[in-house]
Formats: C-alpha cells, structure tokens, sequence
C-alpha cells in the first residue's frame, strides 16, 4: 500500500492517523497544458524520497499520521464534481482529522471551499495562483477551473497572491484591496505582513502551483512567467500559519512532465512543510 512519504502502514491508518490527505485527481475542465489527473500519483512517489525531518521545525510531522482515503474520481460531469468534492469534504470535516486535500485542477477547491465556508462562517480564503481565478462562468459551467475562486469571493474574505493573468471580467469580482499581484511583490512593496493583516483567524490555504515561477514548476497547465519563488512562499505560510488557525488547506495543477522529477518533489516537500508548519 502507498503512503505519503513511505510512512508506516500503521501511522498511515484511518485509525490512527491525525491528518487526512484526499486525493481528487479531476482534469475535465482545463483548457490547454492536461495532466493534472496525474499529479498525485508522481507527488506520492517523490514523497518517497523526501527526508522526513525537517530541520527548520526541528519535527518529524508524519508521526502525526498521514491517513489518505480512496481518490474521488469518476464524475460525470463538472457539476457531479463539485458536488461529491462538497459531501465528501462535510464528512471530512465531521472527524477530528486535519484536512489536506490535493488535485486534479482548481476547481476540485469550489466543493471543498464552500463545506469549508459553511463550518466557519469567518473563514478567510488565502490563494496563492498565477490567475485570478474569478470567472462566474467559462466553458459553460461555472464550476470550470477558471471559476475556481469565484464562489469563495462572494461568500469568504479572499486574499490572492501572486496574481498576473486575468480576464477583464474578472475585476468585478476582485477586492484590490486585497490582492497582491505578482509585479507589485516584484516592485519591493511589502507584503506578507500585509496579507497576515487582511487575514480573520479561521484561515482556509489553496495553493495553485502556477503562483510558482516556471523556473522552478513548469509541470502546470498554465506556466506563466514573473511568478513567486519558494523562499517568498514558504516564508508567507509560515507566518500564517504562526498567528492563524489554518483549518485546511489544498494544493493542485500539478501536472506532470515525463522524465523531470523536479516538480512533483517541490510539491511534495511544499505539502510536507505546510504540515510542519501547522503542527509546529
């Protein structure tokens, strides 16, 4: 049996275990680079091969218990997504387990945001994505992974970092004031103490991995240049998850490229972190 990180079947039980890591391997919306129902397939294998102990927490996080249930997966249509995204995530949240969840494409996050915004009625949405993400409808659905954040920005307090690309549609469903474009953070303008103030205490992470700059993830759908770098992004979620109560949190797009294994382990060693961080 698989485990994240190669972890102990024991550690890694429904049981036991402290965290639940879901899998939704969905690409049935994106609309250039495919693969993302791949991703966690190669994220688990370069967990692998990741050290366990992570020196800058000076923790072994995965003694916690990475519990991972069956994939949601066959879905016969966007809608059935978003849908079985939504039930299966209020069930998670029933248990006392730590929820983490990893795509497929952004729009597996719609169902998942709004279990998440129901359960805490403050709940902040940190996203961190190279898009906007706002459309109300493309490809007509609005659960498409275009649409990603729409829903979270009319029922949470949303805050987006690292945005460069974006349909002009879009800014009527954008606070300004609350969004960190990645040629500002480029500029020098100060900004992670700024987004921690924007933030309310119940704090919900979804992390597209095109907010990272193509140098360093090219395995995504939409590679777009200017983007952030590991340091700028691990030093943000600390602080989040520092002075926040992070309550859940995703990563996706991920999608791999044959024979470059980079990518799949920045994204195992992000997920690992953000665990570190959260338990710290």
């Amino acid at each position: 049996m698989k485990t994240f990180g190669g972890i102990d079947a024991a550690l890694a039980s429904a049981s036991q275990a402290e965290i639940v890591l879901q899998s939704i391997p969905y690409d049935g919306t994106s609309t250039w680079g495919k693969g993302a129902d791949q991703g966690f397939d190669a994220f688990i294998d370069a967990s692998e091969n990741m050290e366990l102990y992570d020196i800058e927490t000076d923790t072994e996080v995965f003694r916690r218990g990475i519990f991972m249930p069956p994939a949601w997966k066959n879905f016969k249509s966007p809608e059935d997504m978003v849908r079985q995204c939504y039930e299966g995530t209020k069930d998670i949240l029933r248990t006392s387990k730590f929820p983490t969840f990893f795509g497929g494409e952004h729009s597996v996050s719609i169902g998942v945001l709004k279990a998440f915004y129901e359960k805490y009625t403050n709940l902040s949405v940190l996203h961190f994505d190279a898009h906007a993400d706002l459309r109300a409808e493309f490809g007509g659905t609005p659960y498409n992974h275009a649409c990603a954040l729409h829903d979270a920005s009319q029922a949470t307090n949303l805050v987006q970092v690292g945005t460069r690309s974006m349909d002009l549609s879009e800014k009527a469903y954008m606070n300004r004031e609350k969004v960190f474009f990645a040629h500002d953070i480029r500029s020098g303008m100060p900004w992670k103490n700024e987004v921690l103030d924007l933030l309310g205490d119940d704090v919900y992470i979804t992390i597209d991995l095109d907010a990272f700059d193509p140098s360093i993830m090219p395995a995504t759908g939409t590679p777009e240049p200017n983007g952030l770098f590991w340091h700028e992004v691990v030093t943000c979620l600390r602080k989040v998850f520092q002075n926040k109560n992070v309550v859940g949190f995703d990563i996706v797009e991920l999608a791999p490229i044959e024979g470059l294994r980079a990518p799949q382990f920045l994204a195992a060693k992000l997920y690992y972190k953000m665990l570190s961080y959260r338990f710290e």
